[in-house]
């Protein structure tokens, strides 16, 4: 499938919260953003959007960097990559054990 299994269980444990995704959407759609761009458009504290970007980091998702007395911080879409590719072999899978039912019944 690409991406074995015990990686790709902490990339959809943090792709499975709803705050991660908006945080995702928007470092996706927006380019890089310091915590405080992203506070300002959050109802969240510093802190959570911190500890968010944190589990988001330790899945591969996003990385950072210093600028200044910043951290800014960025998608890193080839995780996003590994993401779709897991996903497209379970959906290979479901394909052929179908394929293999059909052809039991029909057959």
């Amino acid at each position: 499938m690409g991406v074995p299994l015990q990686e790709a269980a902490p990339l959809f444990a943090a792709l499975g919260d709803g705050t991660r995704l908006q945080l995702l959407a928007r470092l996706g759609s927006g380019g890089p953003h310091s915590i405080t761009d992203l506070s300002r458009a959050s109802a969240l504290s510093r802190q959570a959007i911190t500890k968010h970007l944190g589990v988001l980091s330790g899945a591969g998702l996003v990385r950072s960097r210093r600028q200044g007395r910043e951290c800014i911080w960025e998608l890193e879409p080839g995780r996003l990559d590994d993401a779709h590719r897991y996903l497209e072999g379970i959906s290979r899978q479901w394909d052929e054990a179908l394929d293999r039912l059909r052809a039991f019944v029909e057959g």
